[in-house]
């Protein structure tokens, strides 16, 4: 379907509930109004039946898994374990936790209208990231159990999450590292695990599973059809809790409505039943993340881990990249290697990457690297009340997202942050978000060959970096290039001046200025050698020495174009057909760029 097409056509598709029967707490056989706040032209117009496409593709890797589950001869549990040894499941333990976590990260029923899984926005065909395209070309945050209720930032790849550390900071350097979540606050400080940390959110998040109380997934594992494998890993009573009556209520109806009053607690146990709903939910978080690390999705099975061993060559473009990667690209300042970063003229770069341990290209750190603010970005239109009574974004085009400075001061929209000393940093990092890994960053479908418009293949449609602004490698690294060169405009996005192609020769300023990442932004790369940097980019996606596991489940259609007619058919310029001109902004809400330690200088 043409982009354009698809656009024009949202401004009069009727929007319609998916399978959508949430019983309002208290309320039985209800079926609230379909919550549309957006002006015409925002939401994508195949969105319904994308969604419904990526749910029936959930149930076939569900069933997978259900199969390998049965095929799984079962762990032996020795009986009495001889000397100090910890209760390890011999044999298929762990094959058995793996799959586990896989069962619960497809299971729809983790949601209030049994219509939302973890997977619903990560789906391993498109690197466990969002596998929508509609949505990637426009909303950028994925839709929830209700419709259309949205978050605020593109799902991140689930791929190599597992790798970052408990989130620290280090004093010598004055710098954080890892954690999970964009604003990394998933982190780890309590399971000392981010990964499993990050699997406790979604799941009672009011815009994403949304259920208002974090025992309504202790509920619905006793309804699970792998109970049976939940209590073979985690303790044959480990589920068994008598639960209120009212339960089912409370958990079919999403988390924030009114009817709850601000209660995060709503189902009433008590202690001892509380304590071990919590323990269930810690499981969850584990087995979740011994999933994720495991071969079946984080596997190193890219062109450059093969190249690693020999078992492949890089084209001349790939290693003309690899070289500028980690020279005049400065791409290695922090998408790391391994190897030394060549900065200077006549500098050679000697150090190796280690094979025995490849690297995941991150720092594990955060950084700001100066992304416009994204007026398409469904967020900013949530300032209404739903059939629920819930508002997603109260200030509008007031927010301005800070990141993990937001985080540090246990902001709006972002989580607690568990460390008090912490809070005096978020001046430091206001406008930060996680240096993700570049691995899988190209990773599209078998049959959409790249990301890229305009190569004479179909193409799977990706938003980069947290807001989804940036839509193909080219311009990612173009961006990088060239952002605060004279392309550089205090403009808004949608108001480029007359003469100049918005992100070509045009880039709006910046969302949150302070705490810029300076080591890119001119970094004198010519055309030849941006394209260079994007070859060696696709070199790093999982699947070339055996195939990525369920990448095969895609059922939709890859996006093409024609050059010939449409100026916007190139890797420079896709997306601009769908850009919108961004509203005049008011200031950044108090709520938001007020709370203390303040952001200095200002926000505006």
């Amino acid at each position: 379907m043409r982009l354009k097409k698809t656009l024009a056509l949202a401004s009069t598709v009727c929007l319609i509930p998916l399978g959508y029967a949430v019983i309002t707490y208290g309320q039985q056989n209800s079926s609230p109004a379909v919550y549309n706040p957006y002006p015409p032209g925002i939401l994508p117009a195949d969105l319904n039946s994308e969604i419904a496409r990526v749910l029936r593709e959930i149930d076939v890797i569900e069933g997978r898994a259900i199969q390998r589950w049965h095929s799984l001869p079962p762990p032996t549990r020795l009986p009495q374990r001889p000397g100090p040894n910890p209760p390890v499941l011999q044999g298929t333990g762990t094959e058995s936790i793996e799959t586990l976590g896989e069962l619960m990260l497809f299971d729809k029923n983790m949601s209030p209208g049994k219509n939302q899984a973890c997977t619903s926005c990560h789906m391993p065909y498109a690197a466990w990231s969002g596998p929508i395209p509609s949505v990637n070309l426009t909303i950028i945050a994925y839709p929830g159990t209700v419709h259309y209720r949205a978050g605020k930032r593109t799902p991140q790849r689930h791929t190599y999450a597992p790798f970052f550390p408990v989130l620290q900071y280090n004093q010598e350097q004055g710098l954080f590292f890892g954690g999970n979540f964009w604003d990394s606050r998933a982190t780890g400080y309590r399971l000392r695990n981010p990964d499993a940390e990050q699997a406790q959110g979604p799941p009672v998040d009011t815009q994403e599973m949304g259920f208002p109380d974090t025992a309504c997934v202790a509920f619905r594992l006793t309804q699970a059809v792998y109970r049976p494998l939940f209590e073979l890993m985690w303790g044959k009573d480990s589920l068994d809790i008598n639960f209120p009556q009212d339960t089912e209520k409370i958990c079919a109806t999403p988390g924030g409505a009114a009817v709850f009053g601000g209660d995060p607690e709503p189902i009433k146990l008590t202690t001892e039943k509380r304590t071990k709903a919590n323990t269930v939910y810690d499981d969850w978080g584990l087995s979740i993340d011994a999933y994720e690390q495991s071969v079946q999705v984080s596997n190193f099975t890219s062109k450059f881990d093969a190249s690693l061993k020999g078992n492949y060559t890089m084209t001349a473009d790939e290693m003309a990249g690899f070289q500028l990667f980690n020279g005049k690209g400065n791409c290695n300042s922090c998408h790391v290697d391994g190897r030394g970063t060549t900065l200077n003229p006549g500098q050679v770069d000697t150090s190796t990457t280690a094979t025995a341990n490849p690297p995941v290209f991150t720092c594990f750190g955060s950084a700001n690297e100066g992304l416009p603010l994204n007026p398409r970005n469904a967020f900013y239109y949530q300032t209404t009340p739903d059939s629920f009574g819930f508002i997603g974004n109260p200030y509008g085009f007031g927010y301005r997202d800070l990141g993990m400075g937001t985080f540090l001061r246990s902001g709006f929209g972002s989580g607690p942050n568990p460390n008090r000393n912490w809070t005096q940093f978020a001046p430091m990092v206001d406008g930060q978000f996680q240096v993700a890994t570049v691995r899988n960053v190209a990773m599209t479908p078998p049959q959409c060959s790249t990301t890229e418009a305009g190569t004479g293949q179909p193409y799977f449609q990706k938003g980069f970096f947290h807001n989804g602004y940036i839509k193909s490698l080219k311009q990612l690294v173009h961006f990088y290039n060239t952002r605060d060169t004279s392309f550089a405009y205090p403009v808004t996005s949608g108001h480029c001046p007359p003469g100049t192609i918005e992100r070509v020769t045009c880039w709006p300023m910046k969302e949150v200025p302070n705490n810029l990442d300076t080591t890119t932004g001119m970094l004198g790369l010519t055309d030849t050698e941006e394209n260079q940097i994007v070859a060696f980019l696709q070199t790093l996606s999982d699947g070339f020495t055996s195939p990525y596991p369920n990448s095969d489940t895609f059922t939709g259609s890859c996006m093409t174009c024609n050059p010939a007619t449409d100026p916007n058919c190139s890797p420079s310029r896709q997306g601009n057909g769908e850009l919108i001109p961004t509203p005049p902004l008011p200031p950044c809400a108090s709520a938001i760029c007020d709370v203390p330690p303040a952001p200095s200088p200002p926000i505006p």
